[in-house]
């Protein structure tokens, strides 16, 4: 595309992340994106998760060390949800029972211009936990490929490029000019005290 002489070449390209995982409640967030970008994902509509169900936990469960009560309501829900299905239920409609928290793939493929707006209003911390960290870890892998493109004076959140844009419901707590790995271990250090310990041994 360079040597054809065109003078902005990267909007033709796109960049695709499969996430593996991620609840169904980022997925309701995430695909509110619909400009050049494209999504695909698993479905309750035709799959049966009567004895394949797992479940994405939120970090703030995970910092009030409360797994396994999250944990044991996710199973009781899809209990039911297998037995609905197990007396006739459609698919679809008995999967109104599943939790939030049950995991999903998703694919999600983007313009690098798209990719920094959606990093720059989901890295937000107006956003939910698991979305900011898997936005914060699609830029992490951006940022590492291109830091000129990805950087973070142009892709970052919005609050690290100049002014919050969320009036009134701001968080009043702008990050620091960091990289997104620096962002990740900041306001997530429970992901990575199993690394820090390692380090430390």
């Amino acid at each position: 595309l360079s040597d054809l002489g065109h003078a902005s070449p990267i909007e033709h390209a796109s960049f695709t992340f499969g996430i593996e995982g991620v609840s169904r409640s980022l997925l309701a967030q995430i695909t509110r994106h619909q400009n050049e970008v494209k999504f695909m994902s698993a479905s309750l509509q035709y799959s049966d998760y009567s004895d394949d169900a797992a479940f994405a936990i939120p970090y703030e469960v995970m910092a009030r060390g409360e797994e396994e009560t999250y944990l044991t309501s996710c199973k009781l829900n899809m209990a039911n949800y297998a037995e609905a299905v197990k007396q006739g239920l459609d698919n679809d409609a008995a999967g109104y029972m599943a939790p939030q928290g049950l995991r999903n793939v998703l694919i999600i493929s983007a313009t690098p211009y798209q990719w920094k707006h959606i990093i720059g209003q989901r890295t937000c911390r107006r956003n939910t936990s698991e979305t900011r960290l898997v936005l914060l870890k699609v830029w992490d892998e951006l940022y590492k490929l291109n830091p000129l493109l990805f950087s973070r004076a142009t892709t970052g959140p919005f609050c690290m490029r100049g002014a919050c844009k969320e009036g009134k419901m701001g968080c009043q707590n702008p990050m620091p000019y960091l990289t997104p790995g620096e962002l990740l271990r900041l306001d997530y250090p429970l992901l990575f005290k199993e690394e820090g310990a390692a380090d430390a041994g």
